[in-house]
């Protein structure tokens, strides 16, 4: 029988030193893209920044370090990666707005539900599978598409890669919303029903 995590107050682990180092490459990511205009850095960046989602929580797996800090800082680095990248390749018209628009209104609506379950009293329902494989096939996605304006060979393959991942990213990401919505309504309906028989 699987052992239960062991959730630790814990601050200085490696899987969260592995997310501070992901939070920190978001300016990083922003300023070679949109300001140096250094295209190459900025897609290593990215491409570093995508391929270690997973070793935060691998190492934390591994090493016996879950720690409440993260399991805040993990989705939060996915979310900010995710949103900066999405918002600066939509600046250098990389991504077209209504792709953007779409990720965004996830967003939204995610922000929205979170909210509903905070006023009756519910923290963030646990990260879905769903949900974390489309952040990771979004963060494949947008470093491949980058790497597409470059034109020529390299891009001309990369190109039809990296709108494949970014679709197929997309529609997980939505999968992951309805179903974290199904969870938000199963919450509320117990604490409805937990209040009204309370009143009796």
């Amino acid at each position: 029988m699987e052992r239960p995590e062991t959730v630790s107050g814990r601050v200085l682990t490696v899987p969260n030193l592995i997310s501070f180092a992901r939070l920190l490459g978001v300016p990083l990511f922003l300023y070679l893209f949109l300001v140096a205009h250094a295209d190459v850095a900025a897609l290593v960046v990215l491409a570093v920044g995508g391929t270690s989602d997973w070793m935060d929580g691998w190492f934390a797996r591994r090493l016996g370090q879950v720690s409440r800090l993260g399991q805040l800082l993990d989705p939060l680095a996915d979310r900010l990666y995710i949103l900066a990248t999405l918002l600066a390749l939509t600046a250098r018209e990389v991504v077209p707005w209504p792709f953007a628009a779409a990720l965004l209104a996830r967003e939204a609506f995610l922000a929205v539900c979170l909210l509903v379950l905070r006023r009756y009293g519910y923290g963030p329902p646990p990260v879905h599978y769903l949900g974390k494989t489309g952040t990771f096939v979004l963060l494949m996605a947008f470093p491949v598409l980058l790497l597409a304006t470059v034109g020529g060979t390299t891009g001309a393959v990369a190109k039809p890669i990296g709108w494949s991942l970014a679709w197929w990213g997309l529609a997980l990401y939505w999968a992951a919303g309805i179903l974290y919505l199904t969870q938000v309504v199963t919450l509320i309906r117990a604490a409805r029903r937990s209040t009204l028989s309370a009143a009796l």
